[in-house]
């Protein structure tokens, strides 16, 4: 949405800097008419001041007076600065004057008059030990000055100077009829100033007003061109990278939107997986529960009465039963770390030592495989994860490669270190999986030789488990064909350490 014209920043830049203007030249007009005339005054006083001490600095010094120089200097002066100055001694005679004729009959004349009649007509500005400075009014002359009078130097000698005041009021108004056009001049030729800056101001505010309009309708293709290093131009390139991050963000979102589908797609074909697990359970327990009933019935029935076959029996019985008790444990353990059940404890432990430990532990299946194992024990590597599922882990991969070592009958156990993780890889000698069966082996009961004269994980749920938990731990794992064997590797995070 747009804004209005007298929301718009252009527009209110304007009206404030045009304000703003007008209010200079407002204030600066009625000051100029209300103090000017004191300050006229308060000039021409201090320039007869300045007057004074000039003359006197002179006169003040022991046997000093002015010389022809010092009086030519002096009345060049004066006259330019518009004063008439008379000094006389005690006598009245005349020392020095700036003026000629009249001019110095008319201050002589001024001057008797204050010394004898003691008195001033005028209004007085200043009022000194020395001299008094006052505002006249001559009646002949129709005219107004500054007048300053008293003694001068160290020889009782007096003075008097005058400065004329021009119609003070009349200077006044002109210069302000003159202030107030040239202002009125200045708020038009500022006025158009502004609106030409305004547009050069605010056009990079409108085009980043624009971009972001775009970006609220997720076109993120127009980028602001950066220029310079100033406010602005770090917005504009704030904006870019907004631009930037959201749109990345709104892909990353779609991208999840999509997975969201894949994963209600793998739900239902979850669902089909679950009623194909009952239907392989029922299976696999088919067998054994067959086995044990077929002996069982051949115990009571007594149909070998010798103990040697009653042994054997015995044993197909004991051995059917543990394979389905394995086989129900494991269903039960990946059924609660499927469903969330338990409960991971990272910890700190030796990934080597625990490596030892499991291949202590399958020490006897590798014997009676003869299986020859290489594993280099002889340092320590420190990482994080549950060390006990950890280890259900490395006895799966390891019992995986004992059940299918091949003609070579070689289990090689190497890792590799990484920045922020370690890599454990179990390899085996043995036939290589079918490449589009290497997703697969996770699968519960998946088995890749439909024969059955090959399977992967035993009962097809080791690698099953292997899969859930390493989900459990945000850690991945996986399978790849090498030559002459196959290897499974599965990824734990590294200590710091």
């Amino acid at each position: 949405m747009k804004p209005g014209i007298i929301h718009s920043i252009r527009t209110r830049l304007v009206i404030m800097l045009v304000g703003f203007t007008t209010l200079s030249v407002v204030a600066s007009w009625f000051i100029n008419k209300t103090f000017m005339g004191s300050y006229y005054i308060e000039s021409k006083t201090t320039d007869l001041i300045e007057a004074y001490q000039s003359v006197n600095k002179i006169l003040e010094q022991e046997d000093s007076y002015l010389t022809y120089t010092q009086k030519k200097e002096l009345a060049s002066k004066f006259e330019t600065e518009g004063i008439s100055a008379l000094v006389v001694d005690s006598d009245l005679s005349v020392t020095f004057s700036s003026g000629f004729g009249i001019t110095n009959e008319l201050l002589l004349t001024r001057l008797k008059d204050i010394l004898f009649n003691n008195t001033t007509s005028g209004e007085v500005i200043k009022n000194e030990e020395h001299y008094v400075v006052q505002k006249i009014y001559e009646e002949d002359s129709k005219r107004e000055y500054i007048e300053m009078c008293g003694q001068i130097g160290q020889d009782n000698e007096f003075f008097i100077m005058r400065s004329s005041l021009e119609s003070i009021s009349g200077v006044v108004e002109t210069a302000n009829q003159f202030y107030l056009r040239v202002g009125l001049l200045i708020i038009g030729l500022g006025t158009v100033a502004m609106l030409i800056f305004s547009i050069r101001f605010t056009k990079p505010m409108l085009k980043l007003e624009e971009i972001s309009q775009k970006m609220c309708n997720l076109d993120f293709d127009v980028k602001y061109d950066v220029k310079g290093n100033d406010e602005v131009a770090i917005l504009g390139r704030n904006m870019n990278q907004l631009s930037e991050t959201l749109e990345k963000t709104i892909s990353e979102l779609k991208s999840a939107n999509n997975k969201l589908q894949t994963d209600i797609q793998k739900k239902t074909e979850i669902d089909e997986m679950r009623k194909e697990f009952l239907s392989n359970v029922s299976h696999e327990l088919k067998t054994p529960i067959a086995l044990i009933q077929g002996y069982a019935e051949g115990l009571k029935e007594s149909v070998n009465d010798d103990a040697e076959s009653r042994d054997f029996y015995c044993d197909v019985i004991i051995d059917e039963s543990a394979k389905m008790n394995k086989m129900v444990q494991k269903l039960l353990t990946l059924n609660q770390i499927e469903f969330g059940n338990n409960y991971v404890e990272m910890e700190r432990f030796d990934i080597i030592a625990l490596i030892d430990e499991v291949l202590n532990q399958s020490n006897i299946l590798l014997q009676e495989k003869n299986a020859e194992v290489f594993f280099d024990n002889q340092t320590q590597l420190y990482v994080w994860a549950d060390e006990f599922q950890i280890e259900e882990v490395l006895t799966n991969y390891i019992s995986n490669a004992i059940h299918h070592l091949g003609f070579a009958k070689k289990i090689w156990i190497f890792l590799e270190e990484k920045e922020k993780i370690v890599r454990v890889n179990v390899y085996n000698t043995g036939n290589h999986i079918p490449e589009e069966d290497l997703d697969k082996v996770w699968i519960k009961f998946y088995k890749v030789d439909k024969a059955r004269t090959r399977e992967y994980g035993g009962s097809g749920i080791g690698l099953s488990i292997v899969k859930a938990i390493m989900d459990s731990m945000n850690m991945q794992c996986g399978v790849e064909n090498r030559e002459e064997g196959v290897n499974f590797w599965f990824e734990v995070e590294k200590d710091k350490n």
